[in-house]
C-alpha cells in the first residue's frame, strides 16, 4: 500500500513544519499560554490567511476539500509544537458539526466567519454523568414559539472560554442514555441564561463549565436525529488529535535519545547501557505503531464512514492511549528529575498525551467499544 503524500500534501506538510520550527518555539508557546486568552489571535489570523481554518471544509461550505488524511498531515505537525490554538474546538468539532447537519442559512452565516478567523466556536458535549458515553444526556430543550428553550450543564468545554457561539447537545425526547432523542443547538456565547466558569486545563489550554438556565438555542439539523451526527464529529476529532499524538510521542522519544546520547553516568552516556536503549526502542515502537493505525483510520475515514471506519476509530483511541503514556513516562523517566519541570518541554508534552487519553473516551472505554462492533 502506498503511504506517501501527494504533491498537495506534503506542501501542506511543509508549510505548517516551517510555521512551527520559525514562529511557535516552546518560549513563545509558554508566554502565549500565560496570556488571559491562552493563545495568540495574531496566529489564529495566520491560520485564516494560509487557508487552515478552512482545510477541512468541502468547496460548498467555502472550504478547501480536505479530507481526515489532510487534518492528521496538519495535526500531527500541531503535537510536535504543542499548538494551543483553538483549532480542535472551533474547526474540527463546532465547525464540522455545522458542515455536516446545518442548514445551507447556518452554513453560510457561521461557516464563513469560522474560515475567516472572525468567529471562534465550541462544543459543549460533556455531562459529569456520561461517563464518555455520548448518549448519556440530561440537558434537556423544549420547543418554546418557533425556538427552543435548553437548560442544563456541560462541562470539559474546550474553547469555551473565547467561543462566539457554542454547539449543545440537549435531549428533546426518550429516557437519559437513549440515542434516539438528542438534538443540537447553536447557542451564542451572550445568550442570556448561560453563564460560564473558566479555568486552565492541566495541558495549558483554556475550558469552561456551562450552565443553561431557559437558554435560547437554534435547532442544528433534525430535530432528535443528533446522536449520529455527534458521533461522526467525534470520530473524526479521535482521528485529530491520534496525529497530534503522533506528532508529540515523535517529538519526546527524539528528544530522549539525543538527552541520553550526553548525560553521563558511571563515566559513560547512558545511552550506551543496553536496558535504556530497549526502552528507547520501545518508545519508537509505540510510536510507529500508533502513526500506522492514524494513517489506517484516515484512510478508512475517508473512504466511507461505517463500522470499520468506527471501528478503526476505537482501535486508533486504545493504541493512542497505550502508546502514549508508555512514551511519555519513558521520556520522563530518562529525562530524570528535569523530564517534569516546567523549563524543560518535556513535561508539557506527556500533559498533553495524558490529556488526549482521556479526550472522547480513556483507553478502556474505546477497548470496551472496539469489542462490541460488529
Amino acid at each position: 500500500m502506498d503511504f506517501s503524500f501527494s504533491e498537495e500534501q506534503t506542501l501542506l506538510q511543509n508549510s505548517v513544519q516551517r510555521f512551527i520550527q520559525n514562529d511557535y518555539g516552546f518560549e513563545q508557546r509558554q508566554k502565549l499560554i500565560k496570556t488571559d486568552e491562552g493563545f495568540s489571535r495574531e496566529n489564529w489570523a495566520k491560520f485564516a490567511e494560509l487557508g487552515w481554518l478552512g482545510l477541512p471544509f468541502g468547496e460548498a461550505s467555502g472550504g478547501f476539500d480536505g479530507g481526515a488524511i489532510e487534518t492528521m498531515i496538519m495535526m500531527e505537525e500541531f503535537g510536535k509544537g504543542l499548538v494551543v490554538e483553538p483549532y480542535l474546538s472551533t474547526v474540527l468539532l463546532a465547525g464540522k458539526c455545522i458542515e455536516f447537519g446545518g442548514s445551507s442559512d447556518q452554513k453560510e452565516a457561521l461557516l464563513g466567519e469560522i474560515i475567516e478567523g472572525t468567529k471562534l466556536g465550541a462544543l459543549a458535549f460533556v455531562e459529569p454523568q456520561a461517563r464518555f458515553n455520548l448518549a448519556d444526556t440530561l440537558t434537556t430543550a423544549e420547543k418554546q414559539g418557533d425556538g427552543y428553550v435548553i437548560s442544563g450543564f456541560k462541562g470539559v468545554v474546550l474553547g469555551g472560554p473565547s467561543a462566539d457561539f457554542f454547539i449543545v447537545p440537549a435531549r428533546t425526547s426518550g429516557d437519559q442514555r437513549d440515542s434516539d432523542g438528542i438534538s443540537l443547538f447553536i447557542v451564542d456565547g451572550n445568550a442570556k441564561g448561560l453563564s460560564l466558569r473558566n479555568y486552565a486545563t492541566v495541558d495549558g489550554l483554556r475550558a469552561s463549565e456551562l450552565t443553561l438556565e431557559n437558554v435560547s438555542g437554534e435547532l442544528l439539523g433534525e430535530e432528535s436525529c443528533g446522536f449520529g451526527l455527534l458521533e461522526k464529529v467525534i470520530d473524526h476529532a479521535i482521528i485529530a488529535i491520534g496525529a497530534e499524538a503522533v506528532g508529540a510521542m515523535e517529538v519526546l522519544y527524539r528528544a530522549t535519545v539525543e538527552y541520553c546520547k550526553t548525560r553521563e553516568q558511571f563515566g559513560q552516556p547512558i545511552g550506551k547501557f543496553q536496558v535504556l536503549q530497549h526502552r528507547m526502542v520501545d518508545m519508537f515502537v509505540e510510536h510507529e505503531q500508533t502513526k500506522s493505525l492514524v494513517y489506517m483510520a484516515a484512510m478508512r475515514m475517508d473512504e466511507c464512514y461505517d463500522v470499520l471506519a468506527r471501528k478503526a476509530v476505537s482501535g486508533l483511541k486504545v493504541q493512542v492511549g497505550k502508546g502514549g503514556r508508555f512514551v511519555g513516562q519513558g521520556a520522563v523517566q530518562l529525562h530524570g528529575g528535569m523530564g517534569v519541570t516546567d523549563e524543560l518541554n518535556v513535561g508539557h508534552f506527556f500533559k498533553r498525551l495524558t490529556t488526549i487519553d482521556t479526550l472522547f473516551g480513556n483507553s478502556d472505554y474505546h477497548l470496551n467499544k472496539y469489542s462490541k462492533i460488529a
